[in-house]
């Protein structure tokens, strides 16, 4: 979402919230978000939680014609992979980023790791073949579509494991990696 408003050139004022910053579980926080989860954004007195909700609203507000495609077919191209990104990647790569990173190592399943990494390969060959004729995930422009992907892709890459090398998404990546809000807002050491 922080790379979102870098990309718009939007001027925002970031809270920390939850795990060790707690703020989550307050009745303020719950009135705004009642997961208690994060990210929660208020622009001017609306209140909107779910990241690519929020990287939606934001493209469709401040960005319609570039982050947000005005064409309809190149939009709903740069959606259709963001709900990929939550419905078929994130799991998997989440899963192995909290075993991985998140929880001690004698506490670790490695089946269930093994089986996560395994369905994250599956959606990264599928993303690899995608971007064999394409530049960004929504064509040959970089949209919406390529930020929570771009984010999920990142900590993939940045787990220490052993991957698949999918050159397609190598190459893309490099393409993020030379956007500025991509590297300061997601290219962060996991914790």
């Amino acid at each position: 979402m922080l790379w979102c408003c870098a990309e718009l050139d939007l001027p925002f004022e970031r809270i920390d919230a939850g795990m060790a910053f707690g703020i989550v579980e307050t009745p303020e926080y719950r009135a705004l978000n009642p997961n208690g989860r994060i990210p929660t954004i208020e622009d001017n007195g609306y209140v909107l939680w779910e990241s690519n909700t929020i990287v939606r609203y934001l493209s469709m507000k401040h960005g319609l014609g570039s982050l947000c495609p005005g064409d309809l077919t190149a939009r709903f191209d740069a959606e259709r992979w963001m709900d990929w990104q939550l419905t078929t990647l994130d799991r998997p790569v989440r899963n192995v980023f909290w075993a991985l990173v998140r929880t001690a190592p004698e506490k670790r399943d490695p089946a269930a790791v093994e089986m996560a990494q395994a369905e994250a390969e599956q959606a990264l060959a599928i993303l690899d073949a995608h971007l064999a004729q394409r530049r960004f995930v929504g064509g040959e422009a970089f949209t919406m579509g390529d930020i929570p992907v771009g984010a999920s892709v990142y900590r993939w890459l940045a787990l220490d494991l052993h991957r698949v090398d999918r050159p397609h998404v190598r190459r893309w990546y490099e393409r993020l990696t030379e956007r500025p809000g991509f590297r300061e807002h997601v290219m962060q050491p996991l914790s």
